[in-house]
Order: C-alpha cells, then structure tokens, then sequence
C-alpha cells in the first residue's frame, strides 16, 4: 500500500514539473513547409528542450490565429506573444523600416545581412522595442520575384493598367504608381482568390511564396526580377518578456538565435529548390512562364522605380541610407 502511495506521488510530482508555467502562441501566415513555417516549428523544439518545458510554444501557421493585419495589434491586446511579420507592416509604427522596402538598393543577402548586423538593424530593433515588442532577430524570404495573368513584366511599360496586390507599405505603392500601374493592400491569406477572381492581376513575391501558396496557377507569368527584398522581424510582446525571469530570457534569446541561423540557411537552400519546382511545373503547363530579364531589362525598371527614393528620405533619415552604402563595401 505504502509503495503504491508513493508511486502516485512520484507522478503527481512528475506531472506538476512536467507542466509548463508560461505558454507562447506563436502566429504566422505562411505556410508550415516554407522557411518561416519551418523554423517556427524548430524554434518551439528548441526553446521547450532548453527550458525543460518550462515555456510551450504553440505555433499557428496560415494565418490561422490571426491575419498579417492583425498581428500586431493582438500582441499589444495580450491574445498573443509571438509573431513574425514582414517588416513593412511595422512601418506605420517605425517608418524607418520602409528601408527594406526600396526597390533595388540591396545588392545580394550578404549586403542585407550585414546592413542587419550593423547600425541599420541595430537602430531598428530599438526603435521597434521603444514601440512596445521585443525585437528579437530578422528572418530572410528572399529577393521578390514579379508575376501576372495579363502581359509579362519585362518593362516598366508592361505594368501599366495592371493592378498589383501589396502589403501596407507606403514604399511598395509608390513602387508601382511610378510606372502607372495600381497598387491594392490585401492580407497575404487573401491573395489567392483576389489574383484567381482577377480581383488584381499581378503581384510580387519571393519564390517561396510564390510555390506553397500555389499562386502560379493563378498567373500565367513570372518574371525573375530580384527588383525587392522581403523579410521578417521576429517579434515578442514586451509585456509577455518582462514576465519572464532572466534565465528564461536568456532561453529565449538563444533559441532564437539558433532559429535565425536555420531559418537563413533553409531560405537560401529552398530558393533554387522552389526554382526547380516552378520549371517543372512550366514544362506541363504551356499557360505558365517564367521569364529572366536581361540587363538593360532590369536598369529599365531600376531607372524607373527608383526615383521614388527622395519621397523616403525623411522617413528612413539619409543616416540610414548612408550606413546601407557603406555596408556595400564591406
């Protein structure tokens, strides 16, 4: 008797340890196979084995939980403490971050890494965290790609008349409004349908949304134009990480460290992977294109969309600007 009591008390014991104190809901819109889907899903390992359980992290990817216009707000409400939004839609809280939406001033993702390591990514965090979050690390999608169901982006001519969805950004509209097409902002989720219902007719994105989200079956065509960076900010709701004690802080930083590292590298691997793919599926599909455009191609549309850098100055600061330059020679 003596014995079983004792083997129920070591469970109860063992359960109450096993049970976690603090619990993450973790919110994405993309899909679970992409990048971002996957290194959520390995930062949720990697925070619960150095905490011994201590967090749970709970990912909720396909805007599931909360769309990309929600997300902020809803960490702000407490409904959520973790998210990784693209960096445009903190724009109308920090302008600043309207940087990485420049069309064209990146030269390759080791110019955008080291732009993030340097000044520039380091003045953004603070500004992001004066806002109430913790800026924890910036995540890669990549170099944005340009597609459509009406005629090709090779110039900037084509795009005229063409409406285009976007995220909010004051950058990406302006974007497009200099070669006379229409830009319209509509939550990632909703993409799909407004490019199948013809809702808008083009768009822009890196390869890997592009293929999960299957939107070259909406799109006769996809021009390689590397015209854009897209990129996230893995964000904490400040409230949520002030409760937290140190060493759990600690934790946090380090599996989002280690999740940064992974979700880079996957980014980088997945892209010439989504390629592939894509070239596949053209092959079967003679509806479906994907098109290269060749150097006077792109200086045409770098001529034509980058005048709108001076509309930006006093938003982004020409500090800013200044360290991304220097950062090219690096």
């Amino acid at each position: 008797m003596m014995f079983k009591i004792a083997l129920l008390i070591s469970f109860v014991c063992s359960f109450l340890s096993a049970a976690p104190e603090y619990t993450i809901r973790f919110s994405h819109v993309v899909s679970p196979k992409t990048p971002k889907g996957k290194a959520a899903l390995f930062f949720k390992d990697k925070l619960e084995s150095l905490t011994h359980g201590k967090i749970a992290v709970k990912v909720y990817p396909n805007s599931k939980l909360f769309n990309d216009s929600q997300v902020l707000q809803a960490m702000k409400k407490g409904q959520l403490e973790m998210a990784v939004p693209s960096l445009s839609k903190l724009s109308t809280l920090v302008p600043q971050v309207e940087i990485f939406d420049l069309p064209f001033l990146f030269d390759n993702m080791e110019h955008i890494h080291r732009v993030m390591r340097g000044t520039v990514g380091n003045t953004l965090k603070q500004l992001i965290t004066n806002k109430g979050f913790i800026a924890l690390d910036y995540w890669d999608n990549g170099f944005k790609q340009l597609s459509s169901s009406k005629t090709p982006l090779f110039s900037p001519r084509d795009a005229q008349h063409q409406k285009f969805r976007i995220m909010n950004s004051e950058v990406l509209k302006e974007q497009f409004n200099a070669v006379g097409a229409q830009a319209e902002v509509l939550p990632f989720s909703k993409v799909y349908e407004a490019l199948k219902s013809h809702q808008v007719d083009a768009a822009e994105n890196p390869l890997s949304n592009f293929y999960t989200k299957k939107f070259y079956e909406v799109q006769n065509s996809l021009v390689l134009s590397s015209h854009g960076y897209l990129g996230y900010i893995m964000l904490m709701s400040k409230s949520f990480w002030d409760k937290l004690p140190k060493n759990l802080q600690k934790d946090v930083k380090q599996a989002s460290d280690m999740a940064t590292q992974y979700e880079r590298k996957l980014a980088k691997e997945m892209e010439s992977s989504y390629l592939d793919k894509l070239q596949e599926y053209a092959k079967t599909h003679p509806n479906f294109h994907i098109l290269r455009l060749n150097k006077n191609e792109r200086d045409a549309w770098k001529r034509d969309i980058s005048i709108i850098y001076p509309k930006f100055y006093p938003n982004i600061g020409l500090k800013l600007i200044d360290e991304v330059e220097k950062a090219r020679y690096q």
